[in-house]
C-alpha cells in the first residue's frame, strides 16, 4: 500500500524566522512540502512586498517544493466574535491569505472557529451562524482561485469534535473540506481513527503532533497520547493520499528548545508507521 507523504509546519519559527527563511530551514532538514503559518511578522500577506512574494514563489519552483496549506492561528482574530467589526476584520485577513495562496499555488487555507471562554459565551446558535456565514463568504471569494477552505477541529473552540466538523461542513456547503488534527482529536478523548473513518472524503489535510491530557500541547510524537499506527490504517482505509503535516509547536527562541530535533524524531516515528521517508 502506498506510503503517506509527510510535510512540516513553519509554526516553531513564528518569531525567529520569516516565512521564506523558515521554508529554507525546513528544506535543509530534508522536507519538500510545507504548511505556512499566516502570522505577523512571520508571513503576513498585507506586509509582503511584491519582491518578497515573487522571491518565495521562485524559490518554491526552483526547489521543486510545494506548500500544502496555509494556517491562520487564533490570536488577534475571531470569525464568530460578538463584534461584527472583528468578524469583518477576520474575514478580510482570510481573503488576503486566499489571494496569497492562489499566487503561491497553495491548495488549502485552514479556517478555525473562534475561541470560547469558561465563563459566559454567546449562544452557540449565534456563534454557529456567524461562523457558517463567514466561511460561506470565504468560499465565494475563493471560487475560481484553485484554493479550498478547510475547517479544523480545535479543542478550545465551540466546535471541537470531528462530528462538529462534519455537521458544520454540511451547513456551509460541499465546497469545504476538513483539516483533521489528530492531536486535537485525541486530546478531547475522541478515537482519532474512528473520527477519520467517519469524516471519510471530507479529510483533505492532516495535522499530527502529541500532547498529554493535562496541559494542551503540540509536542514531538512519542511523548504523549497520540498513537500513529491506527491513524495510518484509518487514513489508508478512506483512501487518503494527501499530506500529513508535522505541526510541532515549540518556540525556537526559547532556550533549550529543539524544534529541529522534535520534527526529525517525529518524522522517524511516522516512517515506522507507514509514512514516506524524506527524499
Amino acid at each position: 500500500m502506498t506510503a503517506l507523504p509527510v510535510a512540516a509546519s513553519t509554526f516553531p519559527f513564528l518569531y525567529s524566522r520569516d516565512g521564506l527563511d523558515a521554508l529554507k530551514h525546513l528544506r535543509g532538514l530534508g522536507f519538500d512540502a510545507f504548511e505556512m503559518m499566516i502570522f505577523p511578522p512571520h508571513c503576513w500577506p498585507r506586509e509582503l512586498s511584491v519582491t518578497q512574494r515573487r522571491e518565495t514563489k521562485a524559490w518554491l519552483n526552483g526547489e521543486g517544493a510545494r506548500l500544502t496549506s496555509f494556517c491562520y492561528p487564533l490570536l488577534d482574530n475571531n470569525p464568530n466574535g460578538v463584534d461584527r467589526l472583528m468578524r469583518a476584520y477576520t474575514l478580510d485577513r482570510y481573503r488576503e491569505a486566499i489571494d496569497l495562496a492562489a499566487e503561491w499555488s497553495c491548495p488549502y487555507v485552514v479556517a478555525i472557529p473562534g475561541p470560547v471562554s469558561s465563563l459566559i459565551n454567546p449562544p452557540r446558535e449565534w456563534m454557529l451562524n456567524w461562523f457558517v456565514e463567514g466561511v460561506q463568504e470565504l468560499v465565494r471569494y475563493a471560487k475560481g482561485t484553485g484554493v479550498e477552505i478547510l475547517l479544523e477541529n480545535v479543542p478550545f473552540t465551540f466546535l471541537p469534535s470531528a462530528q462538529d466538523m462534519a455537521d458544520t461542513a454540511k451547513l456551509i456547503g460541499p465546497e469545504v473540506g476538513i483539516n483533521f488534527d489528530i492531536c486535537n482529536s485525541a486530546y478531547i478523548k475522541e478515537d482519532p481513527a474512528a473520527a477519520i473513518r467517519m469524516l471519510g472524503s471530507l479529510v483533505k489535510n492532516v495535522h499530527i503532533s502529541d500532547s498529554g491530557y493535562g496541559e494542551f500541547k503540540h509536542e514531538r510524537l512519542g511523548t504523549g497520547i497520540v498513537d500513529p499506527a491506527p491513524v495510518a490504517a484509518a487514513l489508508k482505509e478512506i483512501g487518503y493520499t494527501g499530506d500529513t503535516v508535522l505541526e510541532i509547536i515549540t518556540d525556537a527562541l526559547v532556550p533549550g528548545a529543539d524544534p529541529d530535533g522534535d520534527i526529525l524524531a517525529s518524522k522517524d516515528i511516522l516512517v515506522q508507521h507507514g509514512w514516506k521517508p524524506l527524499g
